[in-house]
């Protein structure tokens, strides 16, 4: 399917007149991240997965796409499958597009895994002390792009020139006051030995969405609804059930 000239793979099957449910990757991953959830879900409900654009079998987008452009890609791609008010679960960026799509989209429930939403203030590191240093020495300034390349995060290493932009306009990007405005049910599952998105940020979220519960995996990191595989599917059952 194309969107807005992107081209999207996605997988759709289940019970066709299920109560759909929508799953969203994190960054750098694709449709398999999901799959292993989501094939656990189709005697009962239609269960879609699909590659982010910029990831798996999907193409990047033309430019530097904002949040809010994932938002509206996805917003065409449920209408194009004809589908109305899904269950969205989405990991760590999946995550947070999940939260803006439900801020401005109906939505039946929402199910985050590791989602960060604010720009986290951090103490500035060598790594930025270095880029910092970089810009403002004319000549210089032209290494700036090799040293994020080499002492940049890995995502950041791993994507192309374009999607280190996107990457960077979505690390930027603060909706704390989008999220408040998520009147759905929620469920946040997160990791207490997360070190990409700290567990402090799922009590942050429980604290702006009126209907939601934080479920901490004791010992559990950013991929945390992997790890207790078992106990997400258990969870979630009795969730979308409810």
């Amino acid at each position: 399917m194309d969107i807005y000239g992107v081209h999207i793979n996605y997988i759709d099957y289940g019970k066709k007149d299920g109560l759909p449910l929508v799953f969203l990757h994190g960054w750098g991953q694709n449709i398999s991240m999901m799959e292993p959830l989501g094939n656990n879900f189709i005697e009962e409900n239609r269960v879609i997965i699909l590659d982010l654009p910029g990831h798996g079998g999907s193409s990047e987008p033309t430019s530097p796409w904002q949040l809010t452009d994932f938002v509206e890609m996805l917003k065409e791609f449920l209408k194009e499958l004809t589908v109305e008010k899904p269950v969205l679960i989405g990991h760590s960026f999946g995550g947070k597009i999940s939260l803006l799509y439900a801020s401005k989209y109906d939505v039946s429930k929402l199910i985050l895994f590791g989602s960060p939403f604010r720009k986290e203030i951090k103490k500035m590191s060598i790594k930025t002390k270095v880029l910092k240093a970089l810009k403002k020495v004319p000549v210089l300034n032209k290494l700036e792009e090799f040293a994020k390349q080499h002492i940049g995060s890995t995502d950041y290493k791993n994507a192309s020139p374009l999607m280190r932009q996107i990457l960077v306009n979505h690390v930027n990007t603060d909706i704390t006051l989008d999220v408040q405005k998520i009147n759905v049910p929620t469920l946040i599952i997160w990791g207490t030995n997360d070190y990409t998105v700290p567990i402090n940020e799922a009590y942050e979220l429980e604290k702006l969405i009126k209907d939601s519960a934080v479920i901490p995996y004791e010992n559990c990191t950013h991929y945390a609804y992997l790890e207790n595989l078992g106990q997400t599917i258990n969870v979630i059952n009795s969730f979308i059930k409810e």
